[in-house]
């Protein structure tokens, strides 16, 4: 059975404290992309701007990883390490990160650059997902919406990877598919208290995934095909969902 991390009300508060700092940075950081700048560039401004406003990098947390950020350009899906590649016109420039403050971790990320369509569809996507982030409702649901936005579209979801339960830690349970998975019945319940780093991952071709190289970390698309990413903390309350990375109150 999937263990669920219940929180407070007074825990979802301090959550969405640190949610509005993280969403304060990374819109800075979306500002901050230009064609000439590096993805170190980028990586660099996030981890000073983390520091400033009186957390950690909740990426730096994990195991191995040394940095504040995941940059993913163009066919890079997720976990992509900021190096010295010089962001051009047009590129697809995904950016992800965590912040950790006061005991708790929250997780956002926002994609850019490349075509228009591609990235509203994955925006609408992660919007109806999370109005299906309801007491009763299950994760499927927030699934199926992302699954169906992206599929009606022409595009596939990520099925290799999933969002996540987060708090004290980065990666909780449940996870939560860009696509259905099982059935239905057997989907975790939504129920207060849950809060969610529900992502939307999806590709331009198809759904496959593969390690770029040997760096144990960069997942890229396949069919060298974009990738997009967009995802935010959602608590579950009895009023519905709240996006605690908004920087609206």
């Amino acid at each position: 059975m999937t263990k669920l991390t219940i929180k407070t009300g007074k825990e979802i508060e301090m959550m969405r404290e640190g949610g509005v700092k993280l969403a304060g940075i990374r819109d800075k950081i979306v500002r901050a992309v230009r064609p000439g700048i590096t993805a170190a560039e980028l990586d660099s401004l996030a981890d000073k701007l983390i520091a400033q406003a009186g957390g950690k990098p909740s990426f730096k947390m994990v195991p191995g990883y040394r940095w504040a950020t995941c940059i993913n350009i163009n066919d890079v899906v997720v976990h992509g390490i900021p190096n010295d590649y010089k962001i051009k016109a047009g590129d697809k420039v995904g950016i992800d990160m965590g912040f950790f403050y006061k005991g708790w971790h929250t997780d956002t990320s926002v994609t850019v650059g490349g075509p228009a369509r591609f990235l509203e569809v994955g925006r609408l996507g992660l919007k109806r997902a999370i109005a299906q982030a309801q007491m009763g409702k299950r994760v499927a649901d927030i699934s199926a919406a992302m699954q169906k936005t992206v599929e009606g579209a022409g595009y596939n979801a990520v099925r290799a990877l999933t969002g996540h339960g987060i708090g004290r830690e980065l990666h909780e349970e449940p996870a939560i598919p860009c696509f259905v998975l099982g059935s239905y019945g057997h989907s975790p319940k939504l129920i207060p208290g849950m809060v969610l780093a529900i992502e939307i991952m999806y590709n331009q071709g198809g759904s496959a995934v593969v390690y770029k190289n040997s760096d144990g970390w960069t997942i890229v698309t396949a069919d060298g095909k974009i990738s997009g990413l967009f995802e935010e903390t959602v608590a579950i309350t009895s009023h519905g969902p709240l996006v605690l990375t908004c920087q609206t109150r």
